[in-house]
């Protein structure tokens, strides 16, 4: 947890800072000094008597008690001066800026671990190593470059990652992103993104302090810590963006089942930041874009209108937007022709608003004016207005300064001509707005925002399900797949319809116990884990003689330990699947079974436990949504038994979190019932120690 001697430190030393502000320790001092710091700053360097106007000390035994140590020397020097420090000199903060650790080879870690322990043991706070430091109102501890002036309005930065913080603070700069505290944690030995965004939310005032808080995560080491805290800011007025890198790299590791095929941690990753209410993002560009969008009014509907003069940018961003869920809906009628009426011959008002090149600054103010007050089913607009540098477009850029602070629904602007129109440009953004220079970029990321959906409000409730007689079986399971008498048990524990089932490894047997009645039925082996792949799945069983036929057939498979018989049953193929991630709740997914999930991985995901408000989120988010809710001849199932099944799965995982993977694929529904007929449930217990 951060505390006080880190965020508003009354004295800062320095060790291993120098007159050289082309290396770290020097140029932190530089940036302290140049940031006006008004505590008391010192510094460690047994060469010099004053470094950049500041006192210097020979080693850490002589300098005065200090809150707060920023360390620029090598990590192997790190343990003794950290330990002086927090046992001698009362020091709580420190910043490692340093790196040589646990990222670097298994004395760095041994080392990193034992300058953690000292600090835990004063109950101090520790930033880094390995990092660039930290940037708020009081200090500029940091160093690296640009440093942005502090606005205390402006963006909250957290990154794992150094060198990504600078790329954003110097992209964020160009575009009118502001920034207020940044923190770089480095390989987060102690203190960890999840900390700090625990700190900011505890802390919180919207008076205060800056709403919008943006994350670049390389691990994500407590997710439920992480959900906590987010979705409590977001809940309390915040937005928060974030990136997660390295999602995808074990995603498919050892896939057998199709939700370990399609399951990546990626997918996990999504899951976590959509029922937090983070907006997820790909990319620093795209981080920025969602900043900036926080920025400016909110976006309250999918309606957007897009004002341009230039053709191909318009068409760019409707097919942006649309991709993502928004809509460029048509504009017509009286109002739309007497908008017409203002704007030159040729020009478009259909939307997007095209009113030429040879637009001016009058007609933009007409057309935003329309869109405002005329056009109620608008619920926001872009306008993309370049220059081919033939004239001074400052006039434009001022009316659209103007409309900004005064229109009610939000307005985004596109302003491409970072070259041609670079001083009205300037001066635009001197006034406090925020530039799109990419049309795409801001439709990709628009839709993002739009589509994450705000945390959940309620506590969720779950479905009853014997709870009794789940524990009682996972307790006694061992770890791996279990059989299908276990599996049927587990189903009907939860409520989760299935298919009845007889599995046998005696043919005389399984024939005594069919009925004619019965037939058709499908016959599967039972031991190979892809009965497909081994061809151990007969459909259309009609008779007692092709029973007795296929199951030698089916007995003959290498690792057959018996026979499954189901009835036949027809309707639509459904998929729901569980994954477990180290350190994270179940994911689980649902969609259209068979080759929806196969090859077009036509899924949605979601962290449980689930509400069915979000299940209903997930299935509306199928690109087969329509065939389930009945189309292209097919009939439709019953969605709130699919919801209630998926939250049955939900219930289950939270009673038996040693469910690592479960696969019901297919799900047979029509609009009567729905029922699992292939199931594959792996369990993995915690070995002791």
């Amino acid at each position: 947890m951060l505390n006080k001697q880190l965020i508003n430190p009354q004295s800062i030393v320095i060790i291993g800072g120098s007159n050289n502000i082309n290396k770290p320790g020097g140029k932190i001092v530089k940036n302290i000094i140049d940031g006006g710091y008004q505590g008391v700053l010192n510094v460690v360097n047994p060469k010099y008597n004053n470094i950049q106007g500041v006192p210097c000390f020979s080693t850490i035994n002589d300098i005065p008690k200090t809150d707060l140590a920023i360390l620029a020397i090598p990590a192997k020097d790190c343990l003794d001066a950290i330990t002086i420090l927090a046992h001698q000199k009362n020091t709580k903060a420190f910043i490692i800026i340093s790196a040589g650790f646990a990222e670097a080879n298994k004395t760095g870690k041994r080392i990193e671990k034992k300058i953690t322990a000292v600090i835990n043991k004063v109950n101090g706070c520790l930033i880094g190593p390995n990092c660039i430091g930290v940037i708020n109102k009081n200090y500029k501890g940091v160093f690296t470059s640009p440093i942005p002036k502090y606005s205390p309005d402006g963006c909250d930065l957290i990154s794992s990652s150094g060198a990504i913080a600078v790329f954003i603070m110097e992209s964020g700069t160009q575009l009118g992103v502001k920034f207020a505290n940044v923190y770089s944690v480095g390989n987060g030995a102690q203190t960890t993104i999840e900390d700090i965004l625990e700190y900011m939310d505890l802390h919180y005032n919207p008076s205060l302090n800056s709403p919008i808080k943006l994350l670049y995560l390389e691990t994500i080491n407590n997710p439920e810590k992480l959900l906590k805290h987010a979705s409590s800011l977001i809940k309390k007025g915040a937005k928060i963006a974030a990136i997660k890198a390295g999602s995808t790299l074990e995603g498919s590791r050892a896939a057998t089942s199709h939700t370990g095929a399609i399951a990546s941690s990626d997918l996990t990753v999504r899951a976590l930041f959509k029922k937090a209410g983070i907006v997820y993002c790909s990319s620093r560009e795209e981080l920025l874009s969602v900043a900036s969008i926080f920025n400016y009014k909110e976006l309250k509907g999918k309606n957007i209108a897009i004002i341009t003069h230039a053709g191909g940018s318009a068409v760019m961003l409707a097919d942006e937007l649309s991709k993502g869920g928004l809509h460029i809906p048509v504009i017509k009628g009286k109002k739309a022709k007497e908008l017409e009426s203002y704007l030159f011959p040729g020009s478009s008002v259909s939307n997007p608003i095209d009113f030429l090149a040879t637009g001016t600054a009058e007609q933009l103010g007409i057309i935003i004016d329309f869109c405002e007050h005329e056009f109620d089913f608008i619920d926001a607009m872009v306008v993309v207005f370049g220059s081919p540098g033939l004239f001074d477009v400052e006039n434009v850029y001022t009316l659209l300064n103007t409309k900004l602070e005064r229109c009610k629904k939000p307005i985004f602007p596109v302003l491409p001509s970072v070259v041609n129109a670079h001083k009205e440009i300037t001066s635009f953004l001197n006034k406090g707005n925020i530039n799109f220079p990419d049309e795409v970029v801001l439709g990709k990321a628009l839709a993002q925002v739009y589509k994450t959906p705000f945390p959940v409000l309620t506590e969720i409730t779950l479905p009853s399900i014997n709870k009794e007689k789940v524990r009682a079986l996972i307790d006694e399971a061992k770890n791996g797949y279990l059989n299908s008498k276990s599996t049927a048990f587990l189903l009907d524990a939860a409520g989760i319809p299935r298919v009845k089932e007889i599995v046998e490894s005696s043919k005389d047997v399984l024939l005594s116990k069919i009925k004619q009645k019965n037939f058709p039925i499908v016959m599967k082996v039972v031991g190979p884990l892809h009965k497909s792949d081994v061809k151990g799945v007969i459909l259309n069983v009609i008779s007692k003689k092709e029973v007795s036929q296929n199951f030698d057939k089916l007995m003959q498979i290498k690792n057959a330990t018996g026979v499954l018989v189901q009835p036949m049953v027809s309707g639509l193929e459904l998929f729901v699947g569980v994954k477990k991630e180290d350190r994270f709740k179940h994911t689980i997914f649902c969609g259209l079974g068979g080759v929806f999930v196969e090859i077009l991985k036509d899924i949605s995901a979601g962290l449980s436990p689930l509400s069915k408000f979000e299940i209903e989120q997930m299935i509306k988010g199928l690109r087969g949504y329509k065939l389930l809710q009945g189309a292209r001849g097919k009939v439709g199932v019953n969605i709130e038994t699919f919801i209630d099944i998926i939250q049955r799965v939900s219930a289950l995982v939270e009673v038996a979190p040693e469910i690592v993977e479960m696969d019901m694929n297919p799900l047979i529904g029509s609009k009567k019932e729905i029922n699992a007929v292939d199931v594959r449930i792996r369990i993995e217990k915690k070995r002791s120690s």
